[in-house]
Formats: C-alpha cells, structure tokens, sequence
C-alpha cells in the first residue's frame, strides 16, 4: 500500500517539508478562491453550473464546486467517479451526473444500478450507441427505473477532435432522427466541450472558442421542435474564465448550461492561456532532490512521469520549480525527474540577475535533501497519480488530507 495512504493523518499539523514524497499538495484558501471566482461568473450571467469532477476526484472538492448543494449535477468521466460521490447523494446535495464520455455497452449495466440512486444522463454521438441501449431496455429485469428511457445528450464536436459530431455534419440530423423515434433515449439537448481552447494564449481566444461552442450546439438545438425545452451545455476551464463575455441570442426554449473542471487546481497550461496567474495554481508536487550533477548543471529529484506526467504546456519541460525562475524538469523516467535551468528569456550567464532571483551553479542552488515544490503542466494527470491530497493552509501547514477515489 501506499505509504501516504497508510500514514497520512500522522502528517496533520507538519508543514510541506516534513511530507513524504512525492506528495500532492492542495492550497485551501487558493482553491476556496478559485471556485468562489467561477461561481460568481456563473451567477452573474444566470445560468446553470454542472461542475467535471475529472481533476480533483474527491467528496471535498466536489462538494465545494457544487457550493453545497447551490448546484445539484456533476459530469463524471468514468463510472468510478460516479460511485464516488455517492455520499453527496445521501447528503441531499447531488441530484444528476452525467457521464460524459459516449457510452460504451460495458457500461451500461453499472450505470444503470446508478439510476436507483441519482438521475443518469448519458453522452451520445453515434446511433450504434442507442442499438446498444435498446437492446439493454429490452432484456432488463427488475425495477422499473432500469427499463425506464435513458436520458441523453448529444456530444457536438466543436473543433477539438476528440469526441462529438460536428454540428455541420448529416450525420448529426440522422442521429437526432434515431434518437427521436427511439423507446430507449430521451434527448435533453446538446454538449460541447472546447477542449482545443486549452492552447488559446489570449482572452480574444478564449472568447473566440466560448462563441465556437455556443454556436455549434445552438445550432444542433435547432434539430429539435422549437416548442421542446431543450438543454445546451458548453465549457472548458479556459472558456469558463470568460463565460462573462458571452452574447448569444439562445431561443426561448433552450436552457444554457456551463461545464468546468481543472479550474479549482489550475496548472500550467492553464497559465499559459494568459487568464490564470500563477498564484491562482492551488496544486503543487513536493519533490526530494536526490542528487546533483554540477559537470552538466543539473539535479536529481525522486518524481518522474508516474508523479508527474508527460504532459507539457507553453513553458519547456514537465514542471515548474516554485521559487527558483528558470530550473524546471527538464525529462523524466519512471521514477526520476531531471532538474535542469533555462534563462526564462535571453541567455545570462552564472550570477546574473533573472527575474529576482540569481543564476547559480546547481550545487549553489540545491542541497541533496532539500525539498522543492513544482508547478505541473496538467492537474488533472498529476492528481490522478496520487492516493492522498495534502491539503494546507496559507502557511503551507497541513491542516485536511484528502482521498481522491480511483480507477473507472
């Protein structure tokens, strides 16, 4: 077992450097601050909120972006992630999730014992999906709520290429056919995810992929009778950032929807989109330096791509070292991650300022033992490599652990 899993309440009251490493590390008042921001976006434009749990995969956390039960749906990108926040179900604060990858047939029966606990929203976008879950309706057994139709929502592919249909696409009005005359699917509406906006370094750009997104899933709404209520749900954390900027002219009958995840955390990728400062990073890696390499001005550090990950952003490398400009994880292995330096701009030699700090020797900088803390490229991959979260207050004391649900 893991050994923060085993011991991590022995390291409540002990400030970052005493952790076991690597260890997460989760900024309380950062986080409170993040989600308070988004949450007042959300209700300034008076709209709905349906928070991703994908990042931070804990009760806590969640229960945080749901303001308590203020907002009442989650979107859940396994099924373990559903199973985890039953609690919250029990707590009277969660009402809906959605399971917001399309639906493959292995999944259907774990889903739909879900059902008898919480309202179940499923993500489609091809009509084999819905042959999948006819031919579940037709041989499920027991409680009506498992033979009852599977409200659906139609993923739109706005640009990201990851998932969805393009909304200028036949096939799109097809599947709108299918689902309409199917016993099996109840069309709630339509979602979007603009993912790509994750490389938008401007908030020109964010709002661009924001209006992208309104666009492509109002456009899909209009497939559906214009006396319907229909559900349009759209958002990424960068497009999230600038929800406030949105104009768009949504009929009577469509109800408008945002969807967040990383923005509680935020991480690297989300500073460099230029709306996130990097004080608003609530995630952090404590690392171990294990050695140093003054022959080639590098050092050693016990984290590598199962702690950290291999996602990058605009900045080189893997990660941020907190506090010392320019010495970033330049690669990793398995279990090593690689300290190196790179002038944060031009090319300084040893001793010249930079950024408020000075450039030195690797041996001037670090000390075997010393403990450093790292910004990461992706939250949402470096969060899920880890059993505790070492949740601190503003003086970097440990005050919560945390214990994110794993698997799918």
């Amino acid at each position: 077992m893991d050994y923060s899993l085993r011991n991590h309440l022995s390291f409540i009251g002990s400030p970052v450097a005493d952790l076991p490493t690597p260890a997460l590390v989760i900024s309380k008042p950062v986080l409170e601050a993040n989600i308070a921001q988004l949450h007042q976006d959300v209700e300034a434009m008076g709209i709905a909120f349906r928070p991703h749990v994908k990042t931070l995969k804990s009760v806590e956390v969640t229960r945080m972006m749901l303001g308590g039960g203020k907002h009442r749906k989650i979107v859940a990108s396994t099924v373990a992630d559903i199973e985890g926040l039953l609690p919250l179900v029990e707590e009277g604060i969660l009402d809906e999730a959605l399971y917001g990858v399309p639906v493959a047939p292995s999944k259907i029966p774990r889903l739909a014992a879900l059902r008898h606990s919480l309202r179940i929203v499923l993500m489609i976008d091809h009509d084999q999906q819905i042959a999948h879950l006819e031919a579940f309706s037709a041989t499920a057994g027991g409680q009506s709520k498992t033979r009852d139709p599977w409200d659906v929502l139609i993923k739109i592919d706005v640009g990201t290429r990851r998932a969805g249909i393009p909304p200028s696409s036949p096939r799109l009005a097809d599947l709108v056919r299918r689902a309409e005359t199917s016993t099996a699917v109840n069309v709630l509406g339509f979602y979007a995810h603009a993912g790509h906006s994750y490389s938008s370094r401007s908030q020109d750009a964010a709002q661009a992929a924001l209006s992208t997104e309104a666009e492509g899933v109002l456009q899909a709404a209009g497939l559906l009778p214009a006396d319907r209520a229909v559900l349009v749900s759209i958002g990424s954390t960068p497009t999230a950032h600038v929800v406030r900027s949105l104009q768009v002219a949504a009929p009577r009958n469509v109800a408008l929807e945002l969807h967040a995840g990383n923005f509680p955390a935020h991480d690297l990728q989300q500073v460099s989109t230029g709306l996130v400062r990097p004080a608003q990073q609530a995630l952090r890696l404590c690392v171990e330096v294990c050695s140093l390499y003054p022959e080639r001005n590098e050092a050693l550090v016990n984290a590598g791509t199962i702690a950290i990950s291999k996602e990058t952003s605009s900045w080189a490398g893997y990660g941020n070292v907190v506090g010392k400009p320019g010495w970033y994880v330049q690669r990793t292995s398995q279990e090593h991650g690689i300290l190196a330096f790179r002038p944060p701009s031009g090319s300084p030699t040893k001793g010249t300022e930079v950024e408020g700090g000075v450039l030195s020797g690797v041996d001037e900088v670090f000390k075997v033992g010393d403990k450093v803390l790292l910004h990461v490229a992706h939250a949402c991959i470096t969060a899920s490599n880890h059993h505790v979260y070492y949740v601190v207050d503003e003086d970097d004391m440990v005050r919560e652990t945390w214990i994110p649900w794993k698997g799918w």
